[in-house]
């Protein structure tokens, strides 16, 4: 009796042991588990390095900028042209400036008019004056200056006598730049009434032409000109029509400084 077993004592056992089996069993798969989710650790890693490649590449593109760069010399060389073309300038100025010195060269330089004096080299000679009405101007170590009753040309002359203490060989331009002594007046119906230099032998003809003629108003026969002659007003008539198909002649009148031209 002792040695016998009874079947549900070893039904016992044995589930005993197939329990224990498989807690054995399935803890080995628990921890093998585990390294699959290190080795995921390094996929990352390894996924970094095409991040690096493309920093790598901004150097690259980095390069591709230089080209702008280089044509940024370009432009200094595009306005050499430009600098020399000042210098030539003003070489040409004072050409313009000796050729420019008066319109008429037999010009006579009155009272009230403005000249400009240039000391070539010497600046400090170089003036801009109005004629006094003593006929003269003033000059840095000349004092005063006849100029009224000359022309340009022999105010120069006399300068350059005069400068002769102080400068070596001194070369001297006078300009007329405002003709105030030798004025004419338009009134009446003409298009542009007012005051103009008296060109030498300025006709009355000539003047109304550059006051662009009488106007649709105008009675053109009856045009004259105002002169004081010995204190006095005279009158002289002239005929616009008649001095048109004439042309200069004895009905054109040589205008003096000071006339008026009248157009009714």
């Amino acid at each position: 009796m002792k040695k016998y077993v009874s079947p549900c004592a070893v039904f016992l056992l044995l589930v005993v042991a197939v329990s224990l089996a498989a807690q054995q069993q399935t803890q080995p798969p628990a921890t093998g588990t585990s390294p699959p989710a290190t080795s995921s650790a390094p996929a990352q890693d390894q996924a970094q390095p095409p991040a690096a490649g493309k920093q790598s590449s901004e150097p690259s593109s980095a390069k591709t900028q230089t080209p702008a760069t280089s044509t940024a010399p370009a432009p200094p060389n595009a306005q050499a042209p430009a600098t020399s073309k000042p210098s030539g300038g003003s070489s040409g100025s004072r050409g313009a400036k000796a050729d420019s010195s008066t319109p008429d060269p037999g010009y006579v330089i009155g009272v009230e008019d403005v000249i400009g004096i240039d000391v070539w080299q010497e600046k400090e000679f170089g003036v801009k004056a109005q004629v006094r009405p003593d006929g003269k101007i003033s000059m840095p170590l000349l004092n005063d200056v006849q100029a009224a009753g000359l022309t340009p040309t022999q105010l120069a002359a006399s300068l350059r006598t005069l400068l002769e203490k102080y400068v070596t060989d001194p070369r001297v331009t006078v300009m007329v730049e405002q003709i105030n002594s030798r004025i004419i007046y338009l009134s009446g119906e003409i298009n542009k009434p007012g005051s103009m230099p008296l060109i030498r032998d300025m006709t009355v003809l000539q003047a109304l032409t550059l006051a662009g003629g009488p106007n649709q108003f105008a009675n053109s026969k009856k045009i004259y000109v105002m002169r004081t002659v010995k204190g006095k007003m005279v009158k002289y008539p002239f005929d616009y029509k008649k001095a048109l198909k004439l042309g200069p002649g004895k009905d054109n009148i040589i205008l003096q400084p000071g006339d008026t031209i009248v157009v009714p």
